[in-house]
C-alpha cells in the first residue's frame, strides 16, 4: 500500500513540457506518463538547462504509452507482493524459533503438577493407615472384666453357648466372645418365681414377633399382677421416661434402663423415679392395670430392647 500511495501522489502532479522539440507536445498526463517520459527521455543538453528530446517510441502511438504505464504499475505491485511475502516469512521463522521454548515451559509445568499430585496422594495415604491402626488397637478390650461383670464367660465362638454371644467384650483374638447364660437377668415382677411370657388371649400374644394385625410385636410381655412391684432386671441407670403409641391410638408409658451392655424399655409401669442409678433387683415402680381399657386381657408389663432385638435369651 505504500507503493500505491506514492504512485498516487505522483499522479496529482501536472508537468509542463515547455522547451521540448518540435515533435513533442504538451501533455498533462498522470504520474505514470510523466514517470515514463522521465525514464524514456533522451537528454540533449545536460547542463544547459535547455531542451530534452523525447523518444519517438512514446510519440508514435498513445496505445503504446498506455501499455508501458500498465507494465510499470504491474512491476510495482509485484515488488510489493514480494516484500510482503518476505516479511511474513521472517515472522513465521521467528515464531517457530520461540515455540520450542514455550513447549519446554509447558512440559516443565505439567511435570511439576504431576509431582505435586503424587506427593499429595502419598501424604494423604499415610495418615489413613495410622488412623485405621489406632482404631483397631482401641476396639479390642485388654481384659475379660467387662464380660465377667455381666455374668458371662469368654470362650471361643466355635463352642456352643446356651444363652447368647456378645461381641467385643473379651480380649485376645476376635473369635473369643462373651457367652451370656440363659436367664442372666433377675425376675422383674414381684411374687413370681420366673419371668413368664404372656400367652395368647383375646387381645393377642405376648411372644416376640407375634402378629398384632398390621405389624409385628417387637417386645416380650411378662405376666405381672396389677399394682405389683416391678424390679430392675440388671444393674444400671435410669435414662428418663419413654412412651409408645400403637396404630390404634393406644399409648403406653414407662422408663428406660441402660448400662454398659444392655438397654431396655419397660412399659405399662409407673416408676418411682426416672433418673439415677439402680441395682439389680431394686424396685423401679408398680404395674398399671390394663383391665380398664382392655377387658379380659392378661395383666403384664412390656419389655423391649432399645435396638429392637429379642430379649428372650436374657429372661
Amino acid at each position: 500500500m505504500k507503493f500505491a500511495s506514492a504512485f498516487a501522489q505522483l499522479a496529482n502532479i501536472n508537468i509542463d513540457s515547455g522547451g521540448t522539440s518540435s515533435g513533442a507536445r504538451d501533455y498533462s498526463f498522470h504520474s505514470g506518463l510523466v514517470f515514463q517520459q522521465s525514464l524514456l527521455c533522451v537528454p540533449t543538453y545536460c547542463a544547459g538547462g535547455g531542451h530534452t528530446t523525447t523518444s519517438p517510441f512514446l510519440n508514435s502511438d498513445p496505445i503504446m504509452r498506455l501499455l508501458v504505464r500498465v507494465c510499470l504499475i504491474a512491476t510495482l505491485l509485484v515488488c510489493y507482493v514480494l516484500l510482503s511475502c518476505a516479511l511474513e516469512h521472517e515472522k513465521r521463522n521467528s515464531e517457530e524459533f520461540q515455540s520450542p521454548d514455550k513447549n519446554a515451559e509447558s512440559n516443565i509445568k505439567v511435570m511439576r503438577n504431576y509431582t505435586t499430585a503424587n506427593d499429595g496422594r502419598r501424604k494423604a495415604a499415610a495418615p489413613r493407615k495410622k488412623k485405621t491402626g489406632s482404631k483397631r488397637a482401641s476396639m479390642g478390650p485388654k481384659s475379660d472384666i467387662t464380660c465377667t461383670r455381666m455374668g458371662g464367660i469368654c470362650q471361643s465362638g466355635r463352642y456352643i453357648c446356651q444363652g447368647r454371644y456378645l461381641k467385643d467384650k473379651c480380649s485376645g483374638a476376635p473369635t473369643r466372645q462373651c457367652c451370656m447364660p440363659v436367664a442372666a437377668w433377675s425376675v422383674l415382677c414381684a411374687g413370681h418365681h420366673n419371668n413368664r411370657v404372656r400367652a395368647c388371649d383375646t387381645h393377642g400374644c405376648g411372644a416376640f414377633n407375634s402378629n398384632r394385625g398390621n405389624y409385628l410385636h417387637k417386645a416380650v410381655d411378662l405376666v405381672c399382677d396389677d399394682y405389683g412391684i416391678v424390679s430392675a432386671p440388671f444393674s444400671g441407670s435410669l435414662a428418663g421416661p419413654v412412651s409408645r403409641k400403637e396404630p390404634a391410638g393406644n399409648q403406653f408409658d414407662g422408663v428406660k434402663l441402660v448400662n454398659d451392655v444392655h438397654c431396655v424399655k419397660i412399659f405399662n409401669i409407673r416408676p418411682y423415679r426416672y433418673m439415677g442409678p439402680v441395682a439389680q433387683g431394686e424396685a423401679l415402680g408398680y404395674l398399671l392395670p390394663l383391665q380398664d381399657r382392655f377387658s379380659g386381657i392378661t395383666s403384664h408389663l412390656e419389655l423391649q430392647m432399645c435396638d429392637g432385638t429379642d430379649p428372650s435369651p436374657f429372661i
